[in-house]
């Protein structure tokens, strides 16, 4: 699968060309431009299933990542018997990181930062637990499996970080990480002033050998910012 990143990091989307046979899953909405050659099926996040019971079991955790993963009820898969090429852009304004995996290779995306893979590349919901809630960051993640190709936009730049020991990162600004990294909640200070008066809030404190992805922008911040005049 060829591909490339435009426009970044500001504005960035991303450009694909499938040969023949190969097929590529994206958000919906997230489409700008394709092939007159290539199909585009809808269906529900929640994998290939068929069948009734396959199927309302597809419905329900389409349903699950929908509400409480932030993820939306469908995907579209792209693909053509004689290739062509698609052009895939995010919501908010930011880059987009190509992440190639492994066979066995795992990686938790933060709800809304994932935007398409190959068609190798296995997705399934992650109980976050109650830290993900009180982070902030909503109770499921997005497991991808590899091996293939998976693309990760952000809200502003993104940037890799190796981590060996430990690493403390803002909740808002995790776009994903490694499965190999444990993690946990807490908050950016000691005491009462620093969780309510500091403005930082609650960061994620990870441990263990692997990469995170962070964010240069916190959409939580855009929409403090942004509130104040919708009133």
């Amino acid at each position: 699968m060829k591909h490339s990143i435009e426009y970044g990091p500001a504005f960035a989307w991303l450009r694909v060309q499938l040969d023949p046979g190969e097929e590529i899953e994206a958000e919906a909405g997230a489409m700008v431009t394709r092939s007159p050659a290539l199909e585009m099926e809808t269906r529900l996040n929640a994998g290939k299933r068929a069948g009734f019971f396959q199927k309302f079991i597809a419905f329900f955790v389409a349903l699950v990542r929908k509400f409480a993963g932030g993820e939306t009820m469908f995907v579209n898969d792209f693909k053509g018997p004689s290739g062509g090429e698609v052009v895939l852009s995010p919501g908010l304004s930011g880059h987009i990181e190509h992440r190639p995996l492994d066979a066995g290779q795992g990686i938790l995306v933060q709800s809304g930062s994932y935007l398409a893979s190959s068609e190798k590349v296995g997705t399934k919901l992650k109980w976050a637990g109650l830290r993900g809630l009180f982070g902030g960051e909503g109770l499921f993640f997005v497991h991808c499996t590899g091996p293939g190709d998976l693309f990760l936009n952000s809200y502003g730049g993104i940037t890799p970080i190796e981590v060996d020991g430990a690493y403390v990162v803002d909740t808002g600004h995790i776009v994903a990480f490694d499965e190999t990294l444990d993690f946990e909640i807490k908050s950016a200070g000691k005491g009462f002033k620093a969780l309510f008066l500091s403005g930082e809030g609650l960061v994620c404190r990870f441990t263990g050998r692997g990469t995170v992805y962070v964010q240069s922008r916190n959409v939580g911040g855009l929409v403090g910012w942004l509130t104040p005049y919708l009133r």
